[in-house]
């Protein structure tokens, strides 16, 4: 399972697994390598009779700084260029839902899931901790639901599986605005369970819990996360076929075109609603 893997590392001790993005550069951004992976490693995780826990982490001083937009502009630019048909849609609208699915497997391990924050957690990021089942955070870390700045719906499990867990209000606010906050209003709001001093400290919180879970019959751990996520997955699931249509409807854009340039040339956007 570990063989190969440049994205991410993958430890099992004790029945508990920790598996560590290492994005390329700082920030542990998610590029084609990282989608590829994440449903691979999790899947082994989930079929692994030894394993009985997870601990999600980011190598460095950030879990993530989200998608890799450099290097996914290749694979969407045919469904970008002006006049792009239906065949262009289609084949992004099959890039999407893969990109869905690697977020839908951390979910859909039955082994437990604690995620670690540190640092930033933007974006995509914050898509895969949504689909953990614990999440802490250490007092530095900080959250974003950016997709909207670039011209983006958020298409990969935020907007839906982030209702259950702050509340319609919480998630519309930070949806709509795509404004970042810190650990402690992420604690106010329950999107994380506890804050940490620092690194360390979560990171040792994390085991922790991922360890007294492990210490627990496996079936009925497994059986018990089964339960308690059989309505919201099936929520979930259409939700993210309704989001993954609807970007490849209307994703392209001139704001879309507008936001990638303004972030390769670093500066502010300028969106006229096109």
């Amino acid at each position: 399972m570990t063989e190969d893997l440049v994205s991410l590392t993958v430890a099992v001790s004790d029945h508990v697994a920790e598996v560590t993005l290492l994005g390329p550069g700082k920030g542990n951004v998610m590029g084609p390598d990282f989608w590829r992976e994440l449903p691979v490693v999790f899947g082994a995780l989930d079929a692994d009779p030894e394993v009985r826990a997870v601990v999600l982490t980011g190598s460095g001083a950030h879990f993530s700084y989200g998608l890799d937009l450099p290097a996914m502009m290749p694979t969407w630019g045919e469904v970008l260029a002006e006049g792009a048909l239906a065949a262009p849609r289609a084949r992004f609208l099959d890039e999407v839902r893969a990109l869905q699915h690697a977020v839908t497997s951390v979910a859909a391990c039955r082994k437990p899931v604690i995620a670690a924050v540190s640092g930033w957690c933007i974006g995509g990021g914050l898509d895969v901790i949504a689909a953990a089942d614990v999440r802490v955070a250490s007092a530095d870390a900080r959250f974003s639901l950016r997709e909207v700045k670039v011209a983006i719906v958020a298409d990969l499990g935020s907007l839906q599986r982030l209702a259950g867990v702050i509340g319609e209000g919480h998630l519309r606010e930070l949806a709509l605005t795509g404004k970042d906050i810190d650990a402690d209003r992420a604690l106010r709001i329950g999107l994380v369970n506890d804050v940490y001093p620092d690194q360390a400290a979560a990171l040792t919180a994390a085991r922790t819990t991922a360890a007294e879970i492990a210490a627990n019959p496996p079936l009925a751990v497994q059986g018990t996360k089964d339960v308690l996520g059989h309505e919201r997955e099936h929520r979930v699931a259409d939700g993210l076929r309704y989001v993954a249509a609807w970007n490849a409807a209307f994703l392209p854009s001139k704001d879309l075109g507008e936001a990638v340039q303004a972030f390769l040339g670093r500066r502010p956007p300028e969106f006229t609603g096109q």
